[in-house]
């Protein structure tokens, strides 16, 4: 319903009130080792680790002048584990959205703004992969790989396994419990601070850069290449794997966790 208010002799319209579509809800077993990946456009994603074997995830559909039924949730189930997609109508000429798994989805909303909030539960030892455009991403108490990434927004990512984290506008604040990954690690954004929580006996190479903003570490670090005050290359442990943090406008932070 739109309201018309009397402000200073001239009309104003206030914006029409959100309307909630239906709800999505869905839960299945998934094995230690698969991967359960959430795909948004518009919405935030937070994703808790659970002790059960069931995935379960559930989404809230809400628009203003976009009706909340023109998204649907689309589930794909393959080898690797599901994938879950808010798929949003196609605009016309343009390439068909396509709910597609390991971040190849298709996603154009045009000026649909209907908003998909989701919440999941993730089994112990299933992987997380959150993906969204608008909204913040938020996964913690996991225990496998994690990865997020989203444009606007901020990111949170705790896991005691290892994990990266990509925004542009936003910080993120990860914590990691193991640094035994498989080729190079990053976190980066734009505009936004980077935190980042190791294990005391964290072994990487890192290679951290920001333009405005400070840098600061409770490892020792043994220099390697370039170091100035928005820069640090170096050795943490014994190194090996490669861990990259970058910003423009923001900080970076490595904290030592003794436990």
């Amino acid at each position: 319903m739109l309201v018309t208010l009397l402000a200073l002799g001239s009309l104003a319209t206030a914006p029409a009130p959100a309307v909630k579509g239906s709800d999505f809800n869905w839960h299945k077993a998934l094995a230690a080792g698969k991967t359960l990946e959430i795909v948004g456009v518009n919405g935030s994603i937070d994703a808790s680790g659970t002790s059960g074997s069931e995935v379960d995830v559930s989404a809230i559909k809400r628009g203003r002048r976009s009706d909340p039924e023109s998204v649907r949730i689309e589930v794909l189930e393959h080898d690797d584990g599901v994938t879950i997609c808010a798929v949003y109508p196609t605009s016309p000429g343009k390439e068909e959205n396509e709910c597609r798994a390991g971040g190849k989805s298709h996603m154009n909303t045009r000026n649909n703004d209907v908003e998909v909030t989701w919440t999941v539960k993730v089994p112990r030892g299933v992987r997380f992969s959150g993906r969204t455009v608008n909204g913040q991403v938020v996964a913690e108490g996991l225990t496998a790989t994690a990865q997020a990434f989203t444009v606007n927004g901020n990111i949170t990512l705790e896991t005691s396994a290892w994990g990266s984290a990509t925004t542009v506008n936003g910080s993120i604040t990860a914590r990691l419990g193991r640094t035994d990954w498989i080729g190079e690690k990053e976190f980066s954004t734009v505009n936004g601070g980077i935190t980042l929580d190791l294990p005391a006996d964290a072994s990487v190479d890192v290679d951290a850069s920001t333009v405005n903003g400070s840098m600061a570490t409770e490892f020792p670090l043994t220099i390697r290449g370039r170091w100035g005050p928005r820069r640090m290359s170096g050795v943490i442990g014994q190194g090996g794997r490669s861990l990259s943090l970058s910003t423009v406008n923001g900080g970076l932070e490595l904290k030592k966790r003794d436990r």
